[in-house]
C-alpha cells in the first residue's frame, strides 16, 4: 500500500492550525476569564494541547519540504554504481521551478532538468509512487539504445571500462556487473552492464514537447523509459543532490563513506 505522506501532512497541518485558531480565537478568552474569576488554572483539552504543540512543528516540516528540500529513500538499485539501495537522499525542490503542493501546479519558474541529472518525479502509470531516474533525454532529442549502446542526436555517447564489478541488489542477491564511464555529452558518471541479460533496443525515438526520457544507471536493472515511456513536465518533483544518510540493510550498518557525498 502506498501512502500519500504529502497528502497526510497537509490535513495534519491544516486540522491542526484550524484547532488552533479556533481555540486562540474562542475557548482561549473563555478559559481566561474563567482562570480569573476562579484564581485556578484551567487545564486545556488534550486535543487542543496537542493541536497547538505540534502545529507550528507540522507547518515548517511542510513548509520546507514542499519549497525547498524533501528527503527521499532509495528503494532498489537501479542507479547503481551511482546510488546505492539504502541511501537518504535530499531532493531540491526549488532548482527545477517552484510548485505549490498537493496540487502540484508550477507557479514560479526556475531552470529545466538537464541531462545528467538525476531527477525525482512522479511515476506516469502510477502518480502516487515516486521514481528517481537520470535524465538521458530533453524535449526535441533523438534517443537510440542499440546493443546497449547510448546514443543521442546521432552521436554515439562514450562508454569507457572500468573494471569487473559485484552489484547487489535490494534483495541481497549479487551478480557479475561490467562498471563503466559513460560521457553523457560532457556528464560523466558510471553504469553498470549485465552481459548476462539481453539489451532493450530502440533504434530511434524523438523526446516530445514537455516530456524527459530517463533512463537508470543500473543499464539491465531498471524500469525506466525503454519500459514505461516519457516523464511529462507536470510529474517533475525535484533534483537529487546530496546523501544524507546510508544503510546497509544487508550487513545492518551505515555507509558512513557515503554521508555527505554530493549526487552527480
Amino acid at each position: 500500500m502506498n501512502f500519500n505522506f504529502e497528502l497526510i501532512l497537509f490535513y495534519a497541518t491544516l486540522i491542526s492550525g484550524i484547532i488552533a485558531l479556533f481555540d486562540i480565537i474562542f475557548l482561549a478568552p473563555k478559559r481566561k476569564r474563567k482562570q480569573q474569576e476562579t484564581q485556578k488554572e484551567v487545564k486545556l483539552p488534550i486535543i487542543i494541547d496537542y493541536a497547538r504543540s505540534f502545529f507550528p512543528v507540522l507547518l515548517i516540516v511542510f513548509l520546507l519540504r514542499s519549497f525547498l528540500f524533501e528527503p527521499f529513500r532509495i528503494p532498489s538499485g537501479s542507479l547503481e554504481p551511482t546510488l546505492l539501495t539504502g541511501d537518504f537522499i535530499l531532493v531540491n525542490k526549488f532548482d527545477y521551478g517552484v510548485r505549490l503542493p498537493v496540487l502540484h501546479k508550477t507557479v514560479f519558474d526556475n531552470n529545466t532538468p538537464k541531462r545528467g541529472d538525476i531527477m525525482v518525479f512522479r511515476w506516469p502509470p502510477n502518480p502516487s509512487v515516486d521514481f528517481i531516474k537520470r535524465v538521458i533525454g530533453l524535449p526535441g532529442d533523438h534517443i537510440s539504445y542499440v546493443n546497449k549502446e547510448l546514443s543521442v542526436n546521432g552521436q554515439k555517447i562514450p562508454q569507457d571500462f572500468l573494471q569487473n564489478s559485484l552489484a547487489t541488489d535490494e534483495n541481497g542477491t549479487e551478480w557479475q556487473a561490467i562498471e563503466k564511464q559513460e560521457d553523457l555529452l560532457g556528464i560523466k558518471h558510471h553504469i553498470y552492464i549485465d552481459s548476462a541479460k539481453s539489451s532493450r533496443d530502440f533504434p530511434d525515438i524523438v523526446v516530445p514537447n514537455g516530456m524527459y526520457y530517463v533512463m537508470g544507471d543500473n543499464r539491465d536493472d531498471s524500469a525506466d523509459s525503454r519500459y514505461w515511456g516519457f516523464v511529462p513536465e507536470k510529474n517533475i518533483v525535484g533534483k537529487a543532490v546530496l546523501v544524507w544518510m546510508s544503510w546497509d540493510n544487508i550487513k545492518k550498518g551505515v555507509r558512513f563513506n557515503r554521508i555527505g557525498k554530493l549526487i552527480h
